[in-house]
């Protein structure tokens, strides 16, 4: 497994933009899956997007259509861009790889996503 860090987080007025940064510690092409979660305060973490090797996408209902997620093997980086966004989108975000259906049990920082209405 590579190592991750999650940057890009801010506080952002309801309606802007932000876009998150996942840097991998190493190669990130044979990885099946990478994939972004976020942990609301006083919940549960939850999924938001996924995408696989063959950057085929996959998102929660609640952030479908303003979030997309992307890759850059080059660069062992995957993004979250994030537009139109809600108080309810205010979490720490958490990037996480995937070998098979499996996601790591070993979680980074995440970084702080606020955002006031």
């Amino acid at each position: 497994q590579v190592q991750l860090v999650e940057s890009g987080g801010g506080l952002v007025q309801a309606g802007g933009s932000l876009t998150l940064s996942c840097a991998a510690s190493g190669s990130i092409f044979s990885i099946d899956f990478m994939g972004w979660f976020r942990q609301a305060p006083g919940k549960q973490r939850e999924f938001v997007a996924q995408i696989t090797r063959s950057s085929i996408t996959y998102y929660a209902d609640s952030v479908k259509g303003r979030f997309t997620i992307s890759r850059d093997n080059a660069k062992n980086t995957v993004y979250l861009q994030m537009n139109s966004l809600k108080p309810e989108d205010t979490g720490v975000y958490y990037c996480n790889q995937a070998y098979g259906a499996l996601w790591s049990a070993s979680w980074g920082q995440g970084t702080q996503v606020t955002v006031s209405s």
